[in-house]
């Protein structure tokens, strides 16, 4: 009995013991996230930097949405970070989102920020997808490695003197050093607005250059020919100068006629300043006229020499009648081309009706004159006397 009692309690405190190793390892196992569901994104970084470690937190704006789960070392020198992200939360990040490695302070531990992009797309991040980091902080112990590096090479004894001479140089000139800061932060604002400008220039430097290189042969024959031109000119200087003066008597002769006539010249400008005028105002219908006879000119000659005439009989017009024919001086009938400059065949200009004096189509169609006169009294009532050349002055026309 005692045997049995000594074996249950050994039994019980094992396992009571196995008990607490579970509930250890159970415990161990949920703090590392082993029980949480989790979708594996890699990111690819040049480096991890000196202070990433696994549990590391990927952050989107500011809300954790996963952790770093670990870190591999490539062949290449880049790291390839696994991340653990929270499923739930994948929805809700585009795939398109950018990667970086920060830290929250200068000397703290480095955590992954989600960065979200200026135009982030319809679709979502899915498990097994690739990001790259586009920056990763520099530590400062590396920043510490560096410099030391630096400054080992460096003699104490020449830097002490170039630093005591430049203490020297900037001694007593804080003021203008400040001014030309200041000057130069103003002319840096002033180019900054020009800078796309200048990129653009830079852009199309190399064609411009390319084509000063093809045309180089070019402008070497002309500095040639201009070399040859100044040679020609020295040895005919004597003959340029006598040029010269030949004209200078020219102009002197030419001097004296202007100014002895200038009067006279200017009574004739401004004589001409009618005419002018009236050839100004009626420019179209002298260009029709000349342009007409442009289209003439180009006709094609004649099957058979001569000259074809074609012929008949028309009725004729009004006879011409005092004063309402007698021709207008200064009439406004202003320029008329009339079809002009290409009629076509077998087409007569139509005739149009200015204020000039004379219409021989005031009464109509032209036709036989019977009792002319009596018929327009009583159509048009009272007109102008018989034609002005009529042999029976007085009488109905």
């Amino acid at each position: 009995m005692v045997t049995d009692g000594i074996f249950r309690r050994a039994v019980v405190g094992f396992v009571g013991v196995l008990v607490l190793i579970g509930i250890v390892v159970v415990a161990a196992t949920q703090f590392a996230g082993g029980f949480t569901p989790s979708a594996q994104v890699i990111l690819m970084a040049p480096r991890a930097g000196l202070v990433m470690n696994p549990d590391a937190q990927v952050r989107l704006l500011g809300v954790q949405v996963g952790t770093v789960k670990s870190i591999e070392d490539l062949p290449d020198g880049r790291a390839a970070i696994h991340l653990a992200m929270d499923p739930d939360k994948l929805s809700a990040i585009p795939s398109n989102v950018a990667a970086e490695i920060s830290a929250s302070t200068v000397f703290g531990a480095k955590n992954v920020q989600l960065i979200p992009p200026a135009n982030p797309s319809t679709a979502s991040m899915t498990p097994g997808q690739v990001l790259d980091a586009q920056h990763v902080t520099v530590e400062v112990n590396t920043v510490f490695t560096q410099l030391t590096s630096v400054l080992s090479k460096i003699d104490p004894a020449k830097l002490n003197q170039t630093l005591a001479a430049v203490s020297a140089a900037f001694n007593g000139r804080g003021e203008q050093l400040g001014q030309s800061l200041s000057d130069l932060n103003h002319y840096l604002g002033a180019v900054e607005p020009h800078l796309p400008a200048l990129a653009g220039d830079l852009d199309v430097l190399p064609t411009a250059v390319a084509a000063y290189a093809d045309s180089a042969q070019d402008v070497v024959n002309i500095l040639d020919s201009t070399s040859s031109i100044s040679d020609t000119i020295v040895d005919q200087q004597g003959q340029l100068d006598t040029a010269l003066m030949s004209l200078i008597g020219l102009a002197d002769a030419g001097n004296d006629v202007v100014g002895s006539n200038a009067d006279a010249l200017t009574r004739v400008l401004h004589l001409l300043v009618p005419t002018s005028d009236l050839l100004r105002g009626y420019s179209p219908a002298l260009w029709c006229g000349l342009a007409g006879l442009t289209v003439l000119a180009n006709q094609p000659a004649l099957k058979d020499p001569g000259l074809p005439v074609l012929s008949g009989l028309l009725w004729s017009l009004d006879r011409y009648r005092y004063p309402s024919d007698m021709p207008k001086v200064a009439a406004s009938g202003g320029p008329q081309c009339t079809g002009l400059p290409k009629l076509p065949y077998q087409t007569v200009p139509p005739f149009v009706v200015t204020d000039t004096g004379t219409n021989p189509w005031k009464y109509g169609n032209p036709g036989l004159v019977l009792n002319s006169d009596g018929i327009k009294r009583l159509l048009f009532g009272d007109i102008d006397g018989p034609p002005r050349n009529s042999a029976q002055i007085g009488q109905p026309g």
